[in-house]
């Protein structure tokens, strides 16, 4: 062993400087730091300046490989949470794209909201009801005309056929649909994207 010179203080035993622990861990000097800057190795005061204890960081740096090892990240949060942080976020990201598809297919006509359906079919119905409730008044002067009960029932099966035959002809309208599409897209864009039904 070399005799040290004068004026330069010796190395404490059992304490070395960070690239000689590098060297150790078989790690670079960048990571020792990274590591020390983390918390998981610690550096001492020595008369020869700031040094690491080579037992402690040794012993840190199991503890720490054992810890990643058992599911903790670095700086202690458990890999888990990362882990469930991540698939949180790729759910979220799914979520959008799945609903930006469906409100393409909207858009093009190819997919239809419950409400609009709901509020097409209500349409449907109150041409219905319209037509119903109109054959009264249709029938009342040809009906009261005739005495026989088979004249009156035919006159009414006519005009319930005239009925049916107008409500066959009644058909979806893209143009309608997609119009009520922009109505509500013109409404939510005003109002912060709320539906008015909620």
């Amino acid at each position: 062993m070399a005799t040290p010179r004068k004026g330069k203080i010796e190395e404490s035993p059992g304490y070395c400087k960070a690239e000689d622990l590098a060297s150790l861990f078989g790690l670079t000097g960048q990571w020792i730091n990274q590591l020390t800057r983390d918390g998981v190795l610690k550096k001492r005061d020595t008369p020869a300046g700031k040094r690491y204890n080579v037992v402690e960081s040794t012993r840190s740096y199991v503890q720490y490989l054992r810890d990643k090892a058992a599911g903790r990240g670095e700086k202690g949060i458990p890999e888990s949470k990362e882990l469930e942080k991540f698939d949180a976020e790729v759910r979220i990201k799914q979520a959008k794209a799945q609903i930006a598809e469906l409100e393409a297919q909207e858009l093009q006509g190819t997919m239809h909201r419950s409400e609009d359906v709901a509020a097409l079919t209500e349409d449907l119905l109150y041409t219905v009801r319209d037509s119903l409730l109109a054959l009264p008044g249709r029938l009342a002067v040809d009906v009261s005309r005739v005495t026989a009960a088979a004249e009156a029932a035919e006159i009414i099966k006519r005009e319930v056929y005239l009925v049916m035959q107008d409500l066959s002809s009644y058909a979806y309208d893209p143009k309608k649909y997609a119009e009520r599409v922009r109505e509500r897209m013109d409404w939510q864009a005003e109002h912060g994207g709320a539906d008015d039904d909620e």
